[in-house]
């Protein structure tokens, strides 16, 4: 029998976006500027942060802090007492909990200098964006770093912080199945108890979309993919790595992202920073949110007291969608009472079940191992019945 998991209840998390990043990486569709000639606006937008930070608070009364979550962008090139001070603000507008503090980082020489004083500033848990550990690789990619680097940025990491995972990404081009599966291997040498194996995506708008318009190269074929996919399972499940999500894997429960598996599971969360995206309940009501995305926009906002660009009502089915979205891509599922606000899904819940993509468990809907490398398809199956 599985452990129910655990309710967030009316615990709500703290996402910080920092959108500056010394070079934009040519796959990267996130908010993001670059870092160099803003130093004022970055001052700016901390002050601005911490103000949105005790408004947000003010409006959603005394709630528990389940984590904090530093992301962007690349928040490792954030001044050590800006994130000091705006860890001692959420806790001690939110008192209690908080155990994980998690900062994303870089990992080049230069700020893994700084890893000492992140730890000292409350941070306790590092999601490095490793990516991969061939400098050809790292060159395609765009990144700022070498492969060398980030061994040496992930041995710092390992010392420094109680919790390290990394980011790393497959199906590039020209990736076979053995290659991927000699990386990952690789990568198992390093010491790190969490780790994030992502499929390069095509985002409209990117610099990789314009050349993969050209036809300067091409994406893996599904059947590729697909087998890159397995190899990350079995690669590493063989090292001990559970895939508790369908992009994370642990070394262990302990080692889970406390702050993903909070949003995940339908927590509540604040986000602040330029574009940041929060969903909170507010007289009763599931609210989605969405801060200014520009710098100088979500700053002048903030001032305001006006810092989202979206504010929408989300209605029982809509929170159930996002529910069964996020949930079906973990271990865990969702119970099976969120699907009462969906119309019409006892038949195709049969149906994937009886085709073991999906299974029933203590009350709760699970993607099968079967189901979760196809979950775009059984979900959308699932909610457009």
């Amino acid at each position: 029998m599985t452990t129910e998991p655990p309710d967030p209840g009316t615990d709500v998390a703290l996402y910080v976006h920092w959108p500056f990043c010394a070079r934009i990486c040519p796959y990267c569709d996130f908010n993001v500027v670059r870092a160099r000639g803003n130093e004022a606006r970055a001052e700016r937008l901390t002050a601005a942060i911490l103000d949105d930070l005790r408004a947000q608070a003010a409006r959603v009364g005394p709630r528990r802090l389940a984590s904090i979550f530093f992301g962007g962008g690349t928040p490792s090139l954030m001044s050590s007492c800006d994130v000091g001070a705006i860890v001692e603000a959420a806790r001690a507008l939110f008192p209690g909990g908080a155990g994980e503090v998690t900062l994303e980082a870089n990992p080049t020489d230069a700020e893994a200098d700084r890893f000492a004083a992140f730890a000292d500033a409350g941070v306790n848990r590092l999601s490095m964006g490793v990516q991969a550990l061939d400098d050809a690789r790292l060159a395609f990619l765009g990144r700022n770093h070498s492969a060398e680097e980030a061994r040496r940025a992930v041995g710092v990491a390992a010392r420094v912080f109680p919790r390290l995972s990394i980011d790393l990404i497959h199906a590039l081009p020209g990736q076979s199945v053995a290659d991927w599966r000699a990386a990952l291997t690789q990568a198992l040498d390093l010491g790190f108890e969490h780790v994030s194996p992502y499929q390069l995506t095509i985002a409209q708008g990117t610099a990789f979309a314009r050349a993969v318009g050209r036809g300067d190269w091409s994406p893996p074929d599904e059947d590729l993919a697909a087998a890159l996919y397995e190899t990350t399972q079995e690669t590493l499940g063989a090292a001990g790595f559970d895939a508790y999500e369908v992009s994370n894997h642990a070394r262990g429960v302990a080692a889970r992202s406390a702050h993903n598996l909070h949003v995940w599971r339908g927590g509540d969360y604040l986000g602040v920073g330029p574009g940041a995206h929060g969903r909170l309940t507010l007289a009763g009501v599931r609210t989605a949110t969405v801060a200014r995305r520009g710098v100088d926009a979500y700053v002048a906002g903030v001032a305001a007291g006006s810092p989202w660009e979206e504010r929408a009502d989300l209605s029982p089915q809509d929170a159930a969608e996002e529910r069964v979205l996020l949930g079906l891509r973990t271990v865990e599922g969702v119970p099976l009472c969120v699907l009462d606000a969906l119309p019409a899904t006892s038949r195709p819940v049969a149906e994937m079940v009886e085709e073991g993509f999906l299974t029933v468990a203590d009350g709760r809907l699970i993607a099968t191992p079967a189901g979760r490398p196809l979950l775009d398809a059984v979900t959308a199956r699932l909610l457009t019945a």
